[in-house]
């Protein structure tokens, strides 16, 4: 199940929310886990075990870490910590790379070895993360163990952000998840985001979904056609993986959490660093934390720093799906925040801002395509054709940028702040809070009831980040 679809939007959510509302305080929690496994389960109810495995394992690995803070045996906490990312990773790497590391074994080797074909569980590497984030932060003595198991439950299987994130750090709710308010104001709020997102997913994803689809399929396209199809994608992924944070955002605060942002218009960036401080901020922080600065960081050099760099990114591409297309997008982007480290942030720093912006669209556009396509080969045949290998233009390219010149043009400016600011301050403007509440709802029932009509009409909703 996923958001942008009817079954969630008209009955699994209404019906979750109408009695999260109505029973009491201590029955939240309870609720709220018994909601998530159901949500989770629709999708595959078998690999519903393997989450409940993750919770039960690091709910006990942190009884574990206190009980010997309790004998006098911290000595023995690092055995812990080793078992809980053996346990974490391993399962992780099963479920995932398995297949992956057999046909890559098979390529180098030329054996046949058999492909198991496990299918790959949703969400598994957004909740490993979690659990692993919650065990981490026991073990550094930063957060408080969790003794109630449905709360822990409840806190890794939240449906809100189970699918795809964003990534929420145990210590980041830890006072909402025993004790929380709901108010008109955060429900109101959260609803308002939620129907942004859906917008977001439905409107403008979709669409630009399906002009990627039909470009990318095409061989030998020019310049100007490979161009509106990259550009279609860089639109689709934002907006796509963007618009599910804002639903998942807003969900958890019509439900009394305040999940952190997961992204700052990164398309405004005016360097890559910039960009990945705006682009899945819960993810590029996790790596940071708990990677990163215990490698070393900055700290130890500039040859270890790169090789902190090289391995934190080798390994954020290959989080990101099980091919060698996922490995060298980490590694480009390693290679890029390099130079950016070395020489170029400098350079672009006294250039004019257009310039670091032209840069970064350019190297981040070129990046998505390495994502988008399987094939390595693929990828640079559509690289290649961007940058001329085909033509400049033709007859196609015509075609396409009279279709869809202008809905591009429209993303572009809706992926940057400009018109959220100026909304918001034409709406402040106005005197009347009543007017303010209005308009908001208004634009919110408008955009929900438009999504829903898609959505119901429309047999094409894909989530790129479902498979990760």
């Amino acid at each position: 199940m996923v958001f942008s679809s009817a079954v969630f939007l008209l009955i699994f959510l209404p019906v979750v929310l109408l009695l999260y509302y109505a029973v009491p305080e201590r029955v939240r929690n309870p609720l709220l886990l018994a909601a998530s496994l159901i949500f989770y389960a629709w999708g595959e109810p078998v690999y519903i075990l393997i989450m409940l495995f993750s919770t039960v394992f690091d709910y006990c690995n942190g009884l574990m870490l206190e009980r010997l803070d309790q004998k006098g045996k911290p000595e023995l906490r690092g055995w812990v910590l080793a078992l809980s990312l053996t346990g974490n990773l391993g399962m992780l790497g099963f479920f995932k790379y398995t297949d992956f590391l057999i046909s890559s074994v098979n390529a180098i080797t030329g054996q046949e070895f058999d492909l198991i074909g496990i299918a790959l569980p949703i969400g598994i590497s957004f909740y490993t993360f979690q659990t692993l984030s919650y065990t981490i932060d026991v073990y550094r003595r930063e957060i408080p163990v969790q003794h109630n198991i449905v709360s822990f439950g409840m806190y890794v299987c939240m449906f809100p952000q189970l699918i795809a994130g964003p990534i929420v750090k145990y210590r980041d709710i830890a006072r909402q998840i025993d004790r929380r308010t709901l108010g008109a104001d955060p429900i109101c709020a959260g609803i308002f985001r939620f129907t942004l997102g859906l917008g977001k997913k439905v409107l403008l994803a979709n669409s630009f979904g399906a002009i990627w689809d039909e470009i990318s399929l095409q061989r030998g396209n020019a310049s100007v056609t490979a161009i509106i199809g990259a550009a279609a994608y860089m639109l689709q992924i934002y907006f796509d993986f963007s618009g599910y944070s804002d639903m998942a955002i807003g969900i958890g605060k019509m439900l009394g959490f305040d999940f952190l942002e997961n992204f700052n218009y990164p398309y405004e960036s005016k360097s890559v660093t910039e960009f990945w401080r705006r682009w899945h901020i819960s993810l590029g922080s996790w790596f940071r934390e708990y990677l990163y600065i215990p490698l070393g960081g900055n700290r130890r050099g500039l040859p270890r720093q790169m090789l902190n760099l090289f391995i934190v990114w080798g390994l954020t591409g290959l989080w990101h799906g099980a091919g060698w297309n996922f490995v060298i997008w980490g590694l480009y982007f390693f290679l890029l925040l390099a130079a950016e480290k070395l020489f170029l942030l400098d350079l672009l720093r006294k250039a004019p801002a257009v310039v670091g912006h032209i840069y970064t669209l350019l190297s981040v556009l070129i990046s998505w395509v390495i994502f988008a396509c399987d094939d390595i080969g693929k990828a640079w045949e559509y690289i290649l054709s961007m940058f001329g290998a085909n033509g400049f233009a033709d007859a196609s390219s015509a075609y396409y940028l009279r279709e869809n010149l202008l809905i591009i043009l429209a993303g572009g400016i809706l992926s940057v702040s400009f018109v959220r600011r100026y909304a918001a301050r034409k709406i402040n403007s106005l005197q009347s809070e009543s007017l303010r509440f209005g308009i908001k709802t208004a634009v919110g029932a408008g955009l929900y009831l438009f999504s829903l009509l898609m959505v119901i009409e429309s047999s094409y909703n894909p989530f790129l980040y479902f498979r990760f």
